[in-house]
């Protein structure tokens, strides 16, 4: 771990996502950098990629600088501060990566960075793909050690999931937090099946409005709803002149409203995955006035 300078920091929440496994539609890390971006939060710290990654797995990408030049950038797990006013807390965020290599090591490192700030809990946020419908409201499930966020939790609803399989970093950390003492909450929020890996705004928000009230943190989320409404729009609008994704639609908000949420995890066998994401792409590129010959 590599430390500019430790931040003063009035028992932080750290709040943390990975990119790959755990956030399916992105919404995961979408909603950490929302609050990075919206806090204009200041990195502080990073980890060495060399020792988490396997590059062949997780790439360094290539760019190009002054129009000749190429720079190599590598996977980047990089931390941030926000100092707030009171009564909202500060925060740590970190939109991170998931490691190929040394998770427990890697897990060590963000609890020993969480008490060396004097953070008062680790949270994460996570993503995973469901049988949930983009015109209904977003399953979550989510737990934490700790009653006062418990409670809140369940106002909302928000029970703890009965998976049991693999996990990813997220499990990982907070069996880590367990055995370290480090209070922690979990968060996950449901992509429907039908969008793959598009990236789901919609997911996000329904993360960052759950963060807001369990964690008092008192957010303007006006844009994200904005472009989580249009987000939803737009996928209807792609799905309209296909008929067999929209009969799919309709079973999967049937079985919505008799039971109020999706069934987690597991997904219907759609007639073809990738269909519903072409629609939307082609939709997006009609709007944007890149139809045919442009």
């Amino acid at each position: 771990m590599e430390i500019d300078r430790a931040p003063a920091l009035d028992a932080p929440n750290l709040i943390a996502s990975f990119e790959g496994w755990n956030d399916a539609g992105r919404a995961a890390t979408t909603a950490v950098r929302y609050l990075v971006d919206s806090w204009h939060a200041k990195a502080f710290a990073r980890m060495d990629p060399e020792e988490y990654f396997s590059f062949t797995d997780t790439r360094p990408t290539v760019r190009i600088v002054d129009g000749t030049s190429r720079e190599v950038r590598w996977p980047r797990i990089e931390f941030y501060w926000r100092k707030n006013q009171a009564p909202v807390p500060d925060a740590v965020l970190m939109p991170g990566i998931e490691p190929n290599l040394r998770w427990r090591a890697f897990c060590g490192e963000i609890i020993d960075l969480a008490r060396s700030v004097g953070a008062r809990r680790i949270v994460t946020l996570g993503a995973l793909v469901t049988d949930a419908v983009h015109t209904r409201p977003v399953p979550l499930t989510g737990f934490s050690t700790e009653p006062d966020v418990q409670t809140k939790f369940a106002a909302r609803q928000i029970t703890r999931s009965n998976y049991e399989g693999p996990t990813g970093i997220v499990g990982v950390l907070h069996d880590a937090c367990t055995k370290a003492q480090m209070p922690a909450a979990s968060l996950w929020g449901a992509s429907p099946y039908y969008l793959g890996s598009t990236p789901n705004p919609k997911t996000a928000l329904a993360l960052l409005e759950v963060l807001d009230d369990a964690l008092s943190l008192q957010l303007n989320l006006a844009e994200m709803r904005t472009v989580a409404d249009e987000f939803a729009r737009q996928v209807s609008q792609a799905v309209q002149e296909n008929a067999e994704i929209q009969e799919q639609i309709r079973a999967l908000e049937q079985r919505y409203d008799e039971r109020g949420a999706a069934d987690e995890p597991g997904a219907p066998e759609f007639p073809s995955t990738g269909a519903i994401i072409a629609d939307l792409e082609n939709y997006l590129r009609k709007q944007r006035g890149e139809g045919e010959g442009a």
